[in-house]
């Protein structure tokens, strides 16, 4: 077997693939964002407040360095961080106004880039992929989102 034939080798040129169109995407657009970023600001959206920890498990990001995602969001004007008042070392996570509005601007792009990203399956095939690659996450990890 050939590299070309294994799973891991596939779903890391998928992951290329999808990138690629996300940021093309988003830069036609005029923003500059990554998925990452969006995945966080999804995420702190949804969960006003959370810590930034919580945040990086979420969305399966390494705890070590989302501290650098949440610091270019808050460059950005994206999202503001304060200390937490339940335990002084974490800092919450909150979206700005600025940031709230962005994320409206750019979500039904992000949702139209979707079926680019899948645009060789036939629409069965994108939603048999998807209930797939749900099931093969949920069977890998201890989180089942």
């Amino acid at each position: 077997m050939n590299v070309f034939g294994m799973a891991g080798h596939l779903i890391r040129r998928l992951n290329q693939l999808s990138t690629q169109v996300f940021m093309h995407r988003m830069q036609a657009a005029g923003y500059d964002l990554t998925p990452v970023q969006f995945a966080a600001l999804d995420t702190i959206r949804a969960n006003p407040g959370l810590d930034q920890a919580s945040v990086a498990g979420r969305i399966a990001y390494d705890k070590a360095t989302i501290g650098g995602v949440i610091d270019r969001l808050e460059q950005k004007g994206y999202v503001e961080r304060s200390v937490s008042k339940s335990d002084r070392r974490a800092r919450e996570v909150t979206l700005t106004n600025l940031g709230g509005k962005t994320y409206d601007a750019i979500l039904p792009i992000v949702e139209e880039l979707q079926a680019e990203i899948l645009s060789g399956l036939t629409s069965e095939e994108q939603d048999q992929f998807m209930m797939l690659a749900t099931k093969a996450i949920q069977a890998g990890s201890s989180d089942p989102k």
